[in-house]
C-alpha cells in the first residue's frame, strides 16, 4: 500500500482516520486498524501508524523511548470506533486479552460500541486493578452482557470506586431493559 504521508501538524485522531478513509475507503481502513490492532511490531505497519499517531506514530518509528509500542495497538482499536467493518471482529475481541490495559480498556470501548460479546473478557476485566478499566468493562457488560454475566455487574455496585459504582448502577439499568430483567 502507497499511500500520502498525512502532515505532522496537530489534527484530532478522528480527522486523520477520515483522511485515511478518504484514501482506501472504509472497510479497507477498518481493517487496516484491525492490523495495527492484531501487530505486536508496529513497524509492519508504518503508513497506518503515521495516520492513526500522529506525531507520535512517528516517534514510535522513529525508536523514541517515550512511546511503547503497545501504543500502535491502542491506536489501532480507537480507529475502530470511527470505522467499522465486522471483519476487525476477531482482532477487537482478541484485543481484550492484551497485556497491555491500556489496549484491553480501548478493545472493550469498541465492544460496547459494535456490539461484540465481550461478555467473559469483560466479566475478567471488571476485576482489573484500575478503577477506569473495571468501570470500561462494567460499560461494556450494560450494553453486550448477558443474563450469566448480571451477577459481575451487581458485584460491582460494592466496587471501592466511585466510577466503578456509577457504571455499575448504569449498566445494571441497561441490562435491565435489554434483557428484560426484573
Amino acid at each position: 500500500m502507497s499511500l500520502p504521508t498525512p502532515d505532522e501538524g496537530r489534527e484530532s485522531p478522528r480527522d486523520l482516520l477520515a483522511r485515511l478513509e478518504s484514501h482506501v475507503g472504509t472497510a479497507r481502513a477498518a481493517l487496516l486498524c484491525a492490523e495495527l490492532l492484531a501487530s505486536h511490531d508496529p513497524a509492519e505497519h508504518p503508513e497506518t501508524l503515521l495516520y492513526l499517531g500522529g506525531a507520535a506514530g512517528r516517534a514510535i518509528l522513529d525508536g523514541s523511548p517515550s512511546w511503547r509500542p503497545y501504543w500502535a495497538r491502542v491506536w489501532g482499536a480507537r480507529g475502530l470506533l470511527y470505522v467499522w467493518d465486522d471483519a476487525a471482529t476477531g482482532a477487537v475481541l482478541d484485543g481484550l486479552r492484551d497485556e497491555a490495559w491500556r489496549v484491553a480498556e480501548m478493545c472493550l470501548k469498541v465492544c460496547a460500541l459494535r456490539d461484540l460479546p465481550a461478555g467473559d473478557d469483560a466479566v475478567r476485566l471488571a476485576g482489573h486493578e484500575l478503577p477506569r478499566v473495571r468501570a470500561t468493562a462494567v460499560r461494556a457488560l450494560g450494553a453486550t452482557g448477558d443474563v450469566e454475566h448480571v451477577d459481575a455487574v451487581r458485584d460491582a455496585l460494592d466496587d471501592e470506586a466511585q466510577e466503578v459504582r456509577g457504571a455499575a448502577h448504569r449498566a445494571l439499568e441497561r441490562m435491565r431493559a435489554r434483557l428484560d430483567l426484573p
